[in-house]
């Protein structure tokens, strides 16, 4: 992979672990001489992340909406700012962007991030490794409740192959390096096709 989209906060939340390991990652993907793919912001989690990728010499791209401009504070400091009408949009560019996507921990927009790049691999719209960082448990709430939907019956357990999910920044990217792509066609089972 030589690009990465990562969603996580423009806030940096009340666990220094989530910052810490931020820096972590922006830092080893710059050493990876991986591009990091993001949302733009300077602030929180977003700016931590960014900063630390470009201080080892990485390139960072961001992708802002105009009307967050004011709101999560465009970082002025990277590779490249893209600059998008709409959240759709930003979302679109930075997919495109990438050859992979993690999800730290973050918000409602971290949540539906992950969950509308998870549903496109399920839809086939997307064959490209996902990752979940699943710093300190963040995610365990939510891998509960993935059960409990397998459970139902509103996935199947090939879904739940659509992604990685590590606590460990270096495990997980090499576990997605290794990824492969589901070769179950989603697309034909649910009749796209």
């Amino acid at each position: 992979m030589k690009s990465i989209c990562v969603y996580c906060g423009s806030s940096m939340g009340n666990n220094p672990a989530m910052k810490e390991v931020a820096a972590e990652l922006g830092q080893e993907l710059a050493e990876r001489q991986v591009s990091l793919v993001y949302g733009g912001a300077s602030i929180g989690l977003m700016g931590v992340l960014a900063d630390a990728c470009l201080a080892k010499g990485g390139r960072v791209i961001g992708v802002i909406p105009g009307f967050l401009d004011t709101v999560e504070i465009t970082h002025k400091g990277v590779t490249e700012i893209i600059r998008t009408e709409s959240m759709h949009q930003r979302k679109t560019e930075m997919a495109e962007r990438a050859e992979g996507f993690i999800a730290m921990p973050g918000g409602f927009g971290t949540l539906e991030e992950l969950a509308e790049i998870l549903t496109w691999g399920q839809l086939g719209l997307v064959q490209k490794p996902i990752g979940i960082l699943n710093v300190n448990g963040y995610y365990d709430p939510l891998m509960i409740f993935m059960d409990h939907m397998l459970k139902n019956e509103l996935i199947r357990e090939d879904h739940l192959s659509l992604f990685v999910i590590r606590d460990n920044v270096k495990e997980l990217l090499e576990d997605m390096e290794s990824f492969e792509v589901s070769k179950t066609d989603h697309r034909q089972k649910l009749g796209l096709t």
